[in-house]
């Protein structure tokens, strides 16, 4: 076992050192309780009072759970800080997160070596999509400045292949102080809004080739607000996606024209609302075959009520959600005539508030209606359970998916949702601040969950970094979903102080291989995992529709990164695109189950939805290792409740499934 290269200096060795030492003398890996019984609450701001910041927690969490006799607690710390001592001297030195430019590292050492290494090669500014996010800093510490932005990959002039969304910063330090708006208007002539018109052509020699034309002018869809991300959706069932940005401030409705072009149809779409806005999510919540809208809200932050913070060292620093009001979320009825009706408060949503930052639908305990998972920063977060009459109730709390093993909140950034462990529920992963694990939440079925994220391998390689954008993606086409997290602190990082930016870590992909635990895997210097960036939003899809998915990463103060999937697989593939007819066009909400040769069911959900601030590809891509044969046998069940199946679907390309025109199923 090497150093991973993202822990720094002795804090993550020696946790990585104590994990070893776990699995070394076979101790169980399903613990009662993650983390040691503190003397005062381990805050984000705060840890115990014997604890490290950092390291203190996350050892507690590997060597000491409620179970574990002192005796054996103490001697895998000791085995633990044995074999850091070990490593420090005679093993590789992990890598240098200095950027050079915009933080670009050294090679990284593969945790599970036995497995094919990823290849993500950025060809962002090789294919025309330059774009560098603007924060808009200058000084001050607006709290938005360091939260943003997200980005979409979607098909928006319908030609078949991915366009890109770029989700732009503003200033608001240029505003007076005493401007009656909480959220001032940006200044004329800054950064806005980036639309990219994917152009993939053939060449003569029968080479495709990936290039990209801004065609934000033509398009109309150039906001200027300070923006936070976006959301994807044909919500008005004419065959165009359609794109609604959420802004610190207004956020803002794009109405596809099908000729190229955008309307800004906010104002009589009734969706202007002033608050700052991080993510949104388009499902049916009803029944009705048109795509609602909800749009998570974060804290009631505004410019003339900033307040100050400082790092330990008596520096300035960014804030933290605690420091503000949350701000509710609000849930919009699409009536379908092209406008929508505030039904926050009969929807029973107004009944609880929280600083969200997530969210992701699913049907959680599969009773045919759409849930929602909100993550909430620092605060319970939501489940969001429909009853089917219009009304949801918040069921996080008792279901066990608001807190985390030990009955804490933590920092929830990023959601993603999907069924990693084929039993045909939905689990939900939620990424979390450093000094935190992330969590995964798994589904008995029912809507009831635990937090399995020891046993899957998701705790210790997490709990230095600060997650956001996330999402289970089959990146090496072997049929088992893998996991991808943005990440990028939110305060200064100690080991970074005097660094111009000190906020910046590698992302992180962890891969799984069977059922059990997923392994994380880092990747050469020339690979794009090694960067080291303040990521924020993720988006996922098959850009140059090679038959495997690619991730558009969006930087905070940073450039836009276009990760290619040049991982070598011979694996087969396929790629469904479903259109509803009785329900929602774009099948949102749809599950689709294929079965494998050797036995095994894979369930894949039709979403655009996850991830953090971010919209992706809503195709559903299927990697089919070990699948001999030219076609499998596919089932849809539709939103609406009606099941359809296909015997005879093609591999290694895409099938459009319509509704309608499969075997029904009673």
């Amino acid at each position: 076992m090497f150093r991973d290269a993202h822990f720094d200096g002795w804090h993550g060795l020696v946790l990585q050192a104590v994990e070893a030492a776990r699995r070394l003398l076979g101790t169980p890996t399903a613990w009662s309780t993650r983390l040691c019984h503190p003397t005062r609450p381990f805050t984000r701001d705060r840890a115990p009072a014997y604890h490290h910041p950092r390291l203190g927690g996350a050892i507690c969490k590997i060597a000491m759970p409620a179970h574990r006799r002192p005796g054996e607690s103490l001697l895998i710390f000791l085995v633990g800080v044995s074999l850091a001592c070990f490593w420090a001297g005679g093993c590789e030195r992990g890598t240098d997160t200095s950027r050079s430019p915009r933080g670009e590292g050294k090679e990284s050492p593969t945790r599970g070596a036995t497995h094919s290494r990823p290849q993500f090669v950025d060809v962002a500014a090789e294919v025309g999509l330059a774009f560098e996010h603007v924060t808009g800093a200058t000084g001050e510490f607006y709290f938005p400045e360091i939260m943003g932005s997200g980005c979409a990959l979607f098909d928006y002039d319908s030609d078949g292949d991915l366009d890109v969304y770029a989700v732009q910063g503003s200033t608001l330090a240029a505003a007076d102080h005493l401007d009656p708006n909480p959220i001032p208007s940006p200044p004329p002539g800054g950064p806005t809004n980036r639309l990219f018109r994917n152009d993939l052509h053939m060449e003569a020699g029968g080479a495709w080739v990936l290039s990209f034309t801004d065609v934000t002018e033509e398009a109309g869809v150039g906001d200027a607000r300070f923006g936070m991300g976006c959301a994807v959706a044909d919500f008005d069932n004419d065959g165009d996606a359609d794109l609604f940005v959420t802004n610190v401030g207004p956020n803002v409705l794009y109405l596809n024209n099908g000729d190229g072009t955008f309307s800004d149809v906010t104002s009589a779409a009734g969706l202007g609302d002033v608050s700052w806005a991080s993510s949104a999510a388009f499902f049916d919540y009803d029944g009705d075959g048109l795509l609602d809208l909800y749009v998570v809200n974060y804290v009631n932050f505004t410019v003339r009520d900033n307040k100050r913070c400082y790092t330990p060292a008596g520096a300035r620093d960014y804030c933290n959600p605690v420091s503000y009001r949350p701000v509710g979320d609000i849930l919009y009825h699409n009536r379908g005539d092209g406008t929508f009706e505030n039904v926050t408060s009969f929807a029973g949503i107004a009944d609880s508030t929280g600083s969200g930052l997530g969210v992701a639908g699913g049907d959680f305990d599969g009773d045919g209606w759409i849930d929602l998972y909100v993550a909430n920063d620092g605060e319970p977060n939501h489940l969001w359970m429909n009853r089917g009459d219009g009304t949801f109730d918040n069921r996080a709390l008792l279901a066990g998916a608001a807190l985390n093993a030990v009955g804490e909140p933590e920092a929830g950034m990023g959601v993603a949702v999907a069924d990693i462990d084929e039993d045909g529920d939905d689990d939900v992963f939620v990424s979390h601040l450093t000094g935190e694990s992330n969590t995964l939440y798994r589904n008995d079925g029912n809507g009831w969950f635990h937090d399995d994220t020891e046993s899957a391998g998701l705790a210790s390689d997490s709990v230095p970094m600060t997650g956001f954008g996330a999402e289970w993606f089959d990146y090496d086409n072997d049929t088992y979903l893998d996991l991808f997290v943005a990440n990028g602190a939110v305060r200064t990082l100690e080991h970074l102080s005097g660094d111009p930016y000190p906020y910046h870590q590698t992302n992180q992909l962890f891969r799984r291989t069977t059922n059990g635990p997923l392994d994380h895997v880092t990747a050469a210097s020339c690979d794009a995992l090694s960067l080291s960036e303040v990521s924020r939003g993720a988006a996922f899809g098959d850009i140059d529709n090679d038959g495997d998915v690619d991730i558009l990463v969006s930087n905070n103060d940073g450039p836009l990164r276009l990760l290619r999937n040049e991982t070598d697989s011979a694996a087969s593939w396929m790629r469904l695109k479903l259109q509803g007819t009785t329900c929602n066009r774009d099948a949102v909400g749809a599950r689709v189950t294929i079965e494998l040769a050797d036995g095994r069911t894979l369930h894949r959900r039709v979403h655009r939805d996850g991830s953090y601030a971010s919209s992706s590809d809503i195709r559903v891509h299927v990697g089919l290792a070990g699948h001999t044969g030219s076609s499998v046998s596919v089932t849809v069940h539709w939103p609406d409740g009606r099941r359809e199946r296909w015997d005879n679907v093609s591999v290694r390309k895409q099938t459009l499934l319509r509704q309608g025109e499969g075997i029904p199923i009673p």
